[in-house]
């Protein structure tokens, strides 16, 4: 049944268009009553479109994405807290700020790159609050990790000469296995953009010829 099912899911997708590329395939539809949008996964930044990842896994177009509602800031430094370069003055899907300190200002980009890699750790690196931050964090779709932060693993680094050779898919549905790879087709293996410690066929996770990237449930 299950493969079946998605089957089902790649052909229904096949017949959508993504609203901001155009091109067939778009496999993610706006939640939102009424709204018809499709996207492709990859090309959600691009489109300010949301995804949260948490709960029913909910996306939304950029029309119907959740919006900050922040107090004016107490300070005019219009400086990202992580990257310090110049962020924009009023809050944008580009532009996130803390709810706890109303204070903090960040780009998007780097608030999700600071919590894959902080993992349980996650929280505002300005006044460092998690609950509330990570919460908001969550519903303005960013990623979160549940592994340890990054500058506390002890795991042995992988050589860089050793590549991830297997497909992780909860179901891999390739006639060769795992472990069986091709260059090119639905049988190629796409490793996680962000860890590369996992992968799958682009066939076994529903993956359309105008997805360029894939990450892990993981990450």
């Amino acid at each position: 049944f299950l493969v079946e099912d998605t089957r089902s899911i790649i052909r229904e997708a096949a017949k959508k268009s993504c609203f901001i590329c155009y091109k067939m395939g778009a496999s993610i539809t706006c939640c939102h009553t009424g709204c018809d949008r499709t996207f492709h996964l990859p090309c959600a930044p691009d489109g300010q479109c949301v995804t949260q990842y948490f709960g029913a896994y909910r996306s939304f177009c950029r029309e119907h994405s959740p919006q900050q509602t922040l107090q004016p800031r107490p300070s005019q430094d219009n400086t990202c807290i992580i990257c310090l370069d110049t962020v924009e003055d009023n809050i944008s899907y580009k532009t996130m700020g803390c709810p706890a300190c109303q204070d903090a200002r960040f780009h998007r980009q780097c608030i999700q790159a600071l919590a894959l890699h902080a993992g349980i750790a996650f929280r505002c690196p300005s006044c460092l609050n998690q609950e509330p931050f990570m919460t908001e964090m969550l519903t303005m779709g960013i990623r979160l990790s549940k592994s340890a932060p990054s500058w506390e693993s002890d795991q042995e680094v992988r050589p860089s000469d050793q590549r991830h050779g297997r497909c992780d898919a909860a179901m891999c549905l390739c006639p060769g296995g795992r472990e069986h790879v091709e260059k090119d087709g639905p049988w190629q293996l796409w490793l996680c953009s962000s860890c590369a410690a996992e992968g799958t066929h682009p066939h076994c996770f529903s993956l359309g010829n105008s997805t360029y990237s894939w990450e892990c449930n993981t990450c």
